[in-house]
């Protein structure tokens, strides 16, 4: 078995080694494409592939570990390994990686008392109960043991949030006891204050920068660190960003490819590198981040392309072959060979074959509770998505005066099952009118958009969703709410029998048959806002507010014969008819 160490170099088997890695994450992919990633990854000349481990992605439900199917990331791992790709891991508690409450899981809101990325026994202890489940598959995995892993992270970016070190030893000690042995890593941004807040340098642990730009004048500051504390240590990038993520209502961002190579040049020839990401994939489901600005939230877009060497679908672009061909120049011994490319489908005109309002069926594809006060969707439900709080109403004026007051992170407001007001984020709290018949129940409708993945506000309040305070009718707080966590999973064909009505979230079927399966584009830009479900499984979110106008399907998802794809929207927006396409729309 192999040996990888720390000195002056990296050391494999007491030889030098430059490690060249890219990030893939197997948790933005369906299981049938890790191969095709990896391959290309091989095939640029890299030697290493780096993922992190979201823990809300393995123990959604607290005490419930999944770590099957899409979810298998000791597959992944073996796949690397077969390919002759070294793996770093990043299994931290904690990911940012623009996913969702930064890979914490929901349930840990429930506990108020609670503090997150710290010392806090009770944080701990949850922590400790998901690595013994994860570590019985990393620990064989370690190179030690014969695995590709080289080295494993410590939390991450910890610099940019705090500075307890106790914190940052007691995950240490927890990966030991659970059997680590390779050499371990923390990353930071590549300035004095990040680096000495988030570093555990004194405990030998190895700190490395995360920086896109300014090669040289970031890996200098990361030498002067390391120097600090009479470390000979070789220099890395953790996460040299070569692309950026995207969000809602903006502009796509993207890097010139000879721009990206010239910099990543400088990292060869000064120390190690990590590209993050090499490929980003797809926010699948509701596992989207969120950014935030002040006061305001910027949720994140469901492709995660990045602009990365491959894009979303996993195929090379310009930044790929920029990069393959400035690491012969400076490499010319590299290895290196032909990439993989997948191949793409149209089909138009699918038409709409059923169609029926959410309020027709919230009985039968929701998890129920009552409670005197609203409860957040964390306490109700599983935390993520949509829920429906419903109460009743009793008329004392003709025009009433409603507020919603502290939910999250967009609400439609219903009376007897018709649409009265919409709001979304920083306008939720303003008074509005409704005109009343009688006694009435009223419906808000409200999204989980996304908890925020990085900074301060992952100890805000505003990252518990759902209805917070409640609804005030005139000066008061309604009382005596139902709530309905939405599960799509309970959705079935004979729902499509009952009725359905304009102007109300709603559900849209089309089915149609393939005799050959290949990847595949669904065209969303006549719609509003909602989800899609393809042969039941979520591919994630769609606004019609852009950047993005489609959602990339995997062929891993479709199926010989006969394919359902259902559409919810909330805007009650609908087309008679859906195409898929071979690439991807935008709206700018």
């Amino acid at each position: 078995m192999s040996r990888f160490k720390i000195a002056s170099d990296f050391l494999l088997d007491e030889k030098p080694i430059k490690i060249l890695s890219g990030a893939i994450h197997y948790f933005r992919m369906p299981k049938e494409d890790w191969y095709h990633s990896l391959y290309n990854l091989k095939a640029l000349g890299f030697n290493t592939v780096e993922t992190y481990v979201p823990w809300n992605f393995h123990e959604t439900v607290e005490g419930q570990f999944d770590f099957e199917g899409h979810k298998d990331v000791g597959t992944f791992l073996k796949t690397a390994q077969d390919l002759g790709l070294y793996a770093i891991v990043r299994p931290s508690p904690f990911i940012c990686a623009e996913w969702e409450f930064g890979g914490l899981p929901a349930w840990l809101l429930n506990d108020r008392n609670m503090r997150i990325r710290s010392r806090d026994p009770k944080y701990l202890e949850k922590v400790r109960t998901y690595f013994h489940e994860l570590f019985k598959i990393l620990t064989p995995l370690q190179i030690d043991n014969g695995g590709p892993i080289i080295m494993m992270q410590i939390e991450n970016e910890y610099g940019s949030f705090g500075e307890d070190h106790e914190y940052l030893n007691a995950i240490k000690r927890m990966m030991e006891d659970e059997g680590v042995t390779v050499p371990f890593a923390t990353s930071d941004g590549s300035w004095a204050q990040c680096l000495r807040a988030g570093s555990m340098i004194e405990d030998n642990v190895l700190p490395t920068g995360n920086f896109g730009s300014r090669t040289k004048e970031n890996f200098k500051n990361l030498k002067a660190f390391h120097q600090e504390y009479g470390k000979d240590w070789p220099l890395m990038c953790m996460e040299f960003w070569d692309g950026w993520f995207n969000r809602w209502g903006e502009d796509i961002i993207k890097r010139d490819g000879d721009d990206l190579a010239n910099e990543v040049r400088d990292a060869v020839a000064l120390g190690s590198v990590n590209l993050y990401m090499f490929h980003g994939g797809t926010n699948f489901g509701f596992w989207n981040g969120c950014s935030a600005r002040g006061t305001k939230d910027l949720p994140q877009v469901t492709s995660y392309d990045y602009h990365a060497p491959l894009d979303e679908t996993g195929n090379p672009n310009d930044k790929y072959f920029a990069l393959q061909k400035m690491l012969k120049e400076v490499l010319p011994d590299i290895e290196q060979f032909e990439p993989k490319v997948k191949t793409f489908m149209e089909h138009k005109s699918i038409p709409l074959s059923g169609k029926v309002s959410l309020f027709e069926i919230l009985e039968d594809i929701s998890h129920k509770t009552t409670s005197f006060y609203p409860q957040t969707m964390e306490e109700a439900g599983s935390g993520y998505g949509y829920m429906l709080y419903r109460t009743s109403i009793k008329k004392e004026t003709a025009t009433e005066n409603f507020r919603i007051v502290d939910a999250r992170d967009r609400v439609h407001f219903f009376i007897d099952q018709k649409l009265k007001y919409q709001a979304y984020q920083e306008e939720i709290g303003d008074k509005f009118e409704v005109t009343l018949e009688g006694d009435a129940t009223a419906d808000i409708l409200v999204e989980n958009m996304g908890r925020v993945n990085y900074g301060y506000k992952l100890l805000a309040p505003t990252q518990r969703k759902g209805l917070g305070q409640g609804l005030m009718q005139d000066l008061h707080f309604v009382q005596n709410w139902e709530q309905f966590d939405i599960d799509f999973d309970l959705l079935k064909e004979s729902h499509f029998e009952k009725g359905w009505s304009e102007e109300q979230p709603a559900f849209y079927k089309y089915t149609f048959n393939l005799e050959a399966l290949d990847n595949t584009h669904i065209d969303m830009s006549q719609f509003g806002k909602g989800i899609v479900l393809v042969n039941g499984f979520n591919i994630g979110r769609y606004w019609n507010v852009g950047p993005t106008q489609s959602l990339y399907i995997p062929k891993a998802f479709l199926k010989e014969g006969q394919n359902e794809i259902i559409v919810f929207d909330t805007e009650g927006v609908y087309s008679d008819a859906i195409d898929l396409l071979k690439e991807a729309q935008f709206s700018n």
